[in-house]
Order: C-alpha cells, then structure tokens, then sequence
C-alpha cells in the first residue's frame, strides 16, 4: 500500500502538476476507484488537493509538515558547508555541524582537520551526555525549570551527572548561554576538546551548533577561548545565512 501511494504521488511532476484520476489509474496500473480511494485520503490530509477550475488533483501544501524538518536540516547544512570549510582551515581543527535529536546531538556534516593527525566522528554520531559541548549549547537553550525537571525525572542524557548538584548544572548552562559557547576539556574523553556554539534561524531559534574538535595535546588551555571564539564566529555566520538578525 504504502509502494502505491509513492507511485501516486510521483505521477505529479513539474512538467505535468495537474493529474486526473483517470491519468494516475493508467500510469501506476491501478483501477480508478483504487485510485480514488488512495487520492481521497491523501486529500483529508492535504498531500493533494482539488484544482478548483479542472478539478483534477495537485499536490498540497500538507506535504509541507511531513518534508518541512528535512527541508530545515538542508537548509541548514547548505548554509553551513562552506562556512565549516573556512573554520576548519583558520582554526586547523576538525569543524562540524550538530543538531539536537531528542535530548541528543547529531552529527549531520563535518569537515576534517587539515592537519595528519586530527579528531573526526562518523556522520550521524549520537553525544548522549551533558558533559558534551554540543549537547550543553542545546541544555542552555532550555528554560532553567525544564532542565531540572528532566535531570529529576531521570533523562539519560543528564544520568552522568546524576552525582552533581543540579543548581550547579544550571550554573554551567547560564555561563554557556552568556559567553556563547561550551567547552568540553577532557570531560567525555581525556584526548579530545570540544567547543561549540549554537546557531539560530530567522526566527531566532536555535536549529543547531557549530562544534570544534581538537586533539588535547594541540589544545592548551589558553587556547580554549580561542577555538570558542572561532566556533561563535562561524555560528553567527551560518545564523545569517539563515536569516537571523
């Protein structure tokens, strides 16, 4: 069922938008009032609609909620790409673009450090605890009661922090969001630092971060706030090749 229903959609083209039942039944093969049944359907949830003047069927703005976060996710890796290509050269490091999944950060693009030895993660790599730089510039992004609630309620992402105050949590989340990025200096492994900054959209939200990733041999400390800086930079320049003011 769900093979016909692609099929249907797919028979609406740039080159031929309007289609009749009478049209898709020929095309996929299937019995006009199969057809009907399928576009009915379709119809209430509206993926099609009725022209008024032909009355023959063409998609519908509904197919806008079920694509709208896969259309958001390009939109966001289209602006960040080259921005990630320029981070990686000045800072000589790894550059990557995470975005939140749940009470998780994925990594959805990334570009290497140019340099032989280097920190890289596969595409699609879940940070899961709060000690991660990325995953703390979503935290911070949260109403302060909601972070408490969900350390009370048990949240994964914050059980390794189960053991520290959460008031002192929520003291690392302010200091985040006033600096404008995280650090992560041996937290979540003892050879890599990670610093990362968060990016918003038109609206002002933020749909993502940008994260920095080094070896800690190559990172003293006094470099730390160097790489947040770079990290903040890169992020307000993808956060205005979305539109953010």
């Amino acid at each position: 069922m769900i093979v016909t229903v692609i099929q249907v959609l797919r028979c609406f083209t740039v080159d031929d938008p309007l289609q009749g039942v009478t049209e898709i039944a020929h095309r996929v093969g299937l019995h006009k009032s199969s057809v009907s049944r399928i576009l009915a359907t379709l119809e209430k949830e509206r993926i099609v609609e009725r022209d008024t003047h032909s009355r023959k069927y063409r998609l519908g703005l509904g197919l806008l909620s079920v694509a709208g976060p896969l259309l958001a996710n390009l939109d966001v890796r289209r602006a960040a790409l080259p921005v990630l290509r320029d981070l990686a050269l000045s800072s000589g490091e790894t550059a990557a673009l995470v975005m939140s999944s749940g009470s998780q950060a994925v990594t959805v693009e990334q570009v290497p450090s140019p340099q032989q030895i280097k920190h890289t993660t596969a595409l699609g790599t879940h940070y899961e605890t709060a000690d991660s730089a990325s995953v703390r510039v979503f935290l911070a992004e949260l109403p302060h009661e909601e972070v408490r609630a969900r350390m009370a309620a048990g949240d994964p992402v914050l059980a390794g922090r189960a053991a520290v105050d959460v008031e002192a949590l929520v003291e690392e989340l302010v200091e985040v969001s006033a600096r404008g990025y995280a650090v992560n200096v041996g937290r979540t492994s003892p050879d890599v630092v990670g610093v990362a900054s968060p990016v918003r959209d038109y609206r002002g939200e933020t749909v993502a971060a940008v994260l920095i990733a080094a070896p800690s041999y190559r990172t003293p400390a006094g470099t730390v706030s160097v790489l947040g800086q770079q990290a903040q930079h890169a992020a307000f320049e993808v956060s205005r090749r979305l539109g953010a003011t």
